[in-house]
């Protein structure tokens, strides 16, 4: 698969756990080198809006970039259906990285992918067979969770009776939403999280609470949303709001959000199985201090889509 042309873009459609992607390839013959000024033949933000449309278009969460990185052999650059663009994601890196294996963009299990967030370390594991190409499983190491409000971020004076230091994590603070109090963890895993504690995900007005809580005056950049059950001390089940895409089937980074929220609050330990509407994900926050996603990726298909 090659850059866009005039015939149209080539694309493959993947996805993790159902949370599913647009992935344009702009390697081509110049991975390795810098992404080249002005490469791009139309705007990525109203690409992404346009081929998300799941009536109009191809149908997806977003559109990724695959591209050459300046600090590391790749770069990945995200957009959101409505064509917002994101720091990361966990299933969009995960596929990412099954993509550039397979494609034989390198023959390391493990590298280095630059995103909005900074540099991520994904791992494959190639499958027996298939030339050793086959790749069906990526752990991706996330770094560390970032806490303080300058790094979520939160605007600590939109929040109710907070009263701790500045720097203090948001840890079960209260948020003042259509009149009630809702307690929120804020994680960013360098894209921000808002994290509820709930008795029965399944019962949660996902849409209603979800939105109002992705745009609340506390999020100066908006931020996704987990409603977390705990279900033990080693599995929670998760819904989410995705900023800028709504309800979404899965969401690595807020999987991940959701697990170190559960350790901070004491309810889980530190690895943890998280159930979400499309499969469960596995997340450990490792003595080193990093977080690992670790789940499928699939890919579902390739076209060539002409933009309108």
């Amino acid at each position: 698969m090659t850059a866009a042309g005039r015939d149209g873009i080539p694309f493959v459609k993947m996805h993790g756990l159902g949370n599913d992607y647009v992935f344009v390839d702009l390697l081509g013959p110049r991975r390795g080198g810098p992404e080249p000024a002005g490469e791009l033949p139309w705007d990525p933000a109203a690409l992404s809006r346009e081929i998300s449309d799941r009536h109009l278009g191809v149908g997806s969460d977003g559109l990724i970039l695959i591209l050459p990185g300046e600090r590391a052999p790749f770069r990945m650059r995200m957009f959101n259906a409505d064509g917002s663009e994101g720091e990361m994601c966990g299933n969009g890196m995960r596929c990412f990285a099954k993509y550039v294996y397979e494609q034989g963009y390198t023959d390391e299990v493990e590298f280095e992918v630059e995103t909005g967030a900074g540099v991520v370390r994904p791992r494959v594991y190639p499958e027996e067979g298939a030339g050793g190409r086959r790749v069906q499983r990526v752990r991706v190491d996330l770094g560390r969770p970032r806490l303080t409000p300058d790094e979520v971020p939160v605007r600590v004076e939109a929040l109710a009776r907070w009263g701790r230091p500045a720097d203090a994590p948001v840890v079960e603070a209260t948020l003042e939403v259509d009149g009630r109090e809702v307690p929120v963890t804020a994680v960013s895993l360098g894209n921000p999280h808002c994290v509820v504690f709930v008795e029965d995900a399944a019962a949660v007005d996902l849409e209603g609470l979800g939105r109002r809580l992705e745009v609340h005056p506390a999020f100066p950049q908006r931020t996704n949303v987990e409603f977390v059950q705990v279900l033990s001390p080693a599995e929670v089940a998760v819904r989410v709001w995705e900023r800028g895409s709504g309800a979404t089937l899965a969401c690595g980074t807020g999987a991940c959000a959701a697990a170190v929220a559960g350790a901070l609050t004491g309810r889980t330990g530190r690895q943890v199985t998280v159930r979400l509407p499309g499969g469960a994900l596995e997340v450990e926050w490792a003595a080193d201090g990093h977080v690992y996603l670790t789940g499928p990726a699939v890919e579902v298909f390739r076209g060539v889509y002409a933009p309108r």
